[in-house]
């Protein structure tokens, strides 16, 4: 069975939220026949479309193709979150990598967040970027370590933008008791994933790409051209991109060794109205300290966007009842209210959190994945960083390439039934708020 085709229908988008509101529902052809383009890219979210973009600017001939819709993965379905740093904190990449490359990879998430206002702004995306991520604390614990991490941040990295809250002061933000305190990044942000992904899509094709959807890539051939055949056609190109993320399948073992994916869910409620006041009093977002993170945040219209819950199997569960029980801890008061949009969608992780970044096959193929919740931010700029590498700049591909994502253990076959079993221990741990 195959993650791109378990869960949803051919060719359209998942029946979330977003896609209700989308501003854009331009249909692009699929590819027939034989093509040729200096890059082929295989994936149609952010790191393809940013890739795509960041190449075609540069004046090279680029051609993208999409199994569904442009913004059909992750990409169009995920919380909107655009975060910090990396998805490990800074302490422990210092323990990891040593304090100069935690500072590096620090840069890095800095340059990714104002990469997307900046891509927001220079291509009139119809799309705004809301300031602020709330970290909610289950424990006193937690909540030490995230005033202590405010403090580095501010002393060690000269970022002085995230607040600590102590529990009265959460509260006045998130009107829920579940939550001993945190913290919140006003220089993080949120927004409408589907949109801005629709729009570099519109930028890409502009600076020249051509994008292809419904064009499923069955076979690789790699060498020093490369032969990518799809349902209908056949592309050559002197490149490679892999950007398929979760949904890679097995078209490169040694990239999905590394990267495993997960499913996530998303619901809507009807519209709040004057109810939004038990929910959230500032338009921020929110993620909290499960180990299955629960995160929230309230769209245009004032709709209740709660994600929560994951599986790691083909099929996704009653997404309603899922996600609605961990929404319900959080705010009992909502027992009332109609849900409107319940949806889910697969990302990926990687075994260290880190995101993978690989050259399978060869120097002319290149691949970034598993961002691990963090690839609204990461996954734009791991396209740029891709372009940089194919017109021959590599040194931030190599440095990402250097961090050695280790294999799942077991290989494809077991990462997920061992996964599971872990989840269920930090499942019974956060019910005994150990």
């Amino acid at each position: 069975m195959n993650l791109l085709f378990a869960n949803d229908t051919t060719g359209e988008h998942a029946p979330s939220y977003y896609a209700a509101t989308a501003y854009s529902d331009k249909r692009r052809p699929s590819l027939t026949g034989e093509a040729r383009a200096d890059v082929a890219i295989i994936g149609g979210g952010f790191t393809g479309l940013s890739t795509a973009l960041h190449l075609a600017q540069r004046g090279y001939s680029v051609r993208l193709l999409e199994a569904h819709r442009i913004g059909f993965g992750a990409s169009g379905r995920n919380g909107g979150q655009v975060g910090s740093g990396q998805r490990l904190e800074q302490d422990e990449l210092e323990l990891r990598y040593g304090r100069e490359m935690a500072h590096r990879l620090w840069e890095f998430g800095q340059e990714a967040k104002g990469l997307i206002k900046c891509l927001i702004a220079s291509h009139d995306i119809p799309v705004t970027f809301h300031e602020g991520i709330v970290h909610a604390c289950l424990n006193k614990h937690e909540v030490r370590h995230s005033h202590h991490m405010a403090e580095k941040l501010a002393r060690d990295y000269g970022y002085n933008l995230v607040e600590p809250l102590s529990r009265e002061e959460l509260h006045e933000i998130l009107p829920s008791d579940r939550y001993k305190g945190g913290d919140i990044d006003r220089g993080a942000g949120h927004l409408h994933p589907l949109n801005f992904a629709q729009g570099l899509a519109l930028a890409a094709e502009k600076a020249g790409a051509v994008l292809y959807e419904k064009s499923h890539v069955q076979k690789v051939e790699t060498g020093p051209e490369v032969t990518i055949t799809t349902d209908n056609g056949v592309l050559k190109a002197s490149y490679l991109v892999l950007a398929c993320n979760g949904y890679l399948g097995d078209l490169k073992p040694k990239v999905a060794a590394r990267v495993m994916p997960i499913n996530n869910f998303i619901v809507a409620t009807e519209p709040l109205g004057t109810r939004t006041a038990e929910v959230l009093r500032e338009n921020v977002a929110v993620a909290d300290t499960k180990f299955v993170v629960n995160y929230w945040r309230l769209s245009e219209d004032n709709r209740l966007l709660f994600g929560g819950g994951e599986s790691y199997g083909y099929r996704f569960p009653d997404i309603v009842k899922t996600v609605r029980k961990p929404m319900l801890e959080i705010y009992p008061s909502l027992k009332d209210v109609r849900i409107d949009y319940a949806w889910g969608g697969t990302l990926a992780i990687t075994m260290n959190r880190m995101p993978a970044f690989i050259r399978p096959a060869g120097d002319n193929i290149l691949s970034a994945s598993g961002f691990s919740g963090h690839g609204v931010a990461m996954g734009v700029l791991a396209g740029r960083i891709m372009a940089e590498a194919i017109s021959g700049q590599a040194e931030k591909f190599d440095l990402f390439a250097s961090l050695d994502v280790p294999k799942f253990p077991g290989g494809a076959l077991l990462r997920s039934p061992l996964l599971a079993a872990a989840m269920t221990w930090y499942a019974m741990r956060d019910r005994l708020g150990l």
